[in-house]
C-alpha cells in the first residue's frame, strides 16, 4: 500500500513572509542609501553648473541681412555642448557607484535601485540647471538690430541623460562580481539575520 507524502506546513505562529527575508532586506538597503540620494540630488547642481561653465558657446551680432558670427565658433558647437554634458555625467555616475559600494551594510538590490534612481535624477537636474543658466536668445533680442546675442545650452539628444546611471551601475556590478564572499562584505547584518523558521511535518 503507498502512502502520500506527508505535507509540509510552517511552524505554528510563524507568518508566512518569514520565511522570505528579501523584503526587509531590500527595505534595509533603502535606508542606508538615502543619504546616497540626497548628495546625488545636491551633486546634480554643480554638475549643472559646470556643464554652462564649460560648454562651448557661439556668439552673433544681429545685422539686418542676418546673425553674423562673432570670431571664428566651430560648427558643432551643439554637439559639444551634449559631449561636455555626457563626459560631466559619466564623471559622476563613477564616483556615485563607487560611493554606493562603500556602504556596506547597505550593499544589496535595494542600494542598486536607489542608485539607479539618484544618478537618473542628477542628471536631469543637471540638464536643466545647464540650460536654466544659458537660455537660447528671446524672440525680442533675436529681432533687435545691432544686438549681440550667445547661443544657449540645449540638449540635443536625451539618451545621454543614461550615461550616469550607466555608469553607476557599471562601477556598482563589477565590485559585486569581484567581491570575495556570496555576502558582498557587508557588515552588521549578515550575523544579525536569523536562519529559516523550522518546519514540523503535519500527522
Amino acid at each position: 500500500m503507498s502512502t502520500s507524502p506527508l505535507p509540509v506546513q510552517p511552524a505554528p505562529g510563524v507568518p508566512v513572509h518569514a520565511y522570505w527575508r528579501g523584503r526587509e532586506e531590500v527595505r534595509d538597503d533603502l535606508h542606508a542609501a538615502r543619504p546616497l540620494l540626497v548628495g546625488l540630488l545636491l551633486a546634480g547642481l554643480p554638475t549643472g553648473v559646470l556643464w554652462w561653465l564649460l560648454a562651448p558657446r557661439a556668439e552673433f551680432r544681429l545685422t539686418e541681412t542676418g546673425p553674423v558670427a562673432v570670431g571664428s565658433p566651430a560648427a558643432e558647437v551643439r554637439v559639444a555642448d551634449d559631449a561636455v554634458l555626457v563626459l560631466l555625467l559619466l564623471g559622476l555616475g563613477l564616483l556615485a557607484g563607487a560611493a554606493a559600494w562603500q556602504v556596506r551594510r547597505g550593499r544589496g538590490v535595494g542600494m542598486l535601485v536607489a542608485l539607479a534612481v539618484g544618478a537618473s535624477a542628477a542628471a536631469v537636474l543637471a540638464w536643466q540647471v545647464g540650460e536654466l543658466l544659458a537660455p537660447s536668445p528671446s524672440e525680442a533680442q533675436l529681432s533687435e538690430v545691432g544686438a549681440q546675442v550667445t547661443t544657449g545650452l540645449v540638449l540635443s539628444s536625451l539618451p545621454g541623460l543614461a550615461a550616469a546611471p550607466f555608469a553607476a551601475l557599471l562601477v556598482y556590478l563589477g565590485c559585486a562580481l569581484v567581491a570575495a564572499d556570496d555576502g558582498l562584505g557587508r557588515h552588521g547584518r549578515d550575523d544579525a539575520v536569523p536562519g529559516p523558521p523550522p518546519v514540523v511535518l503535519a500527522p
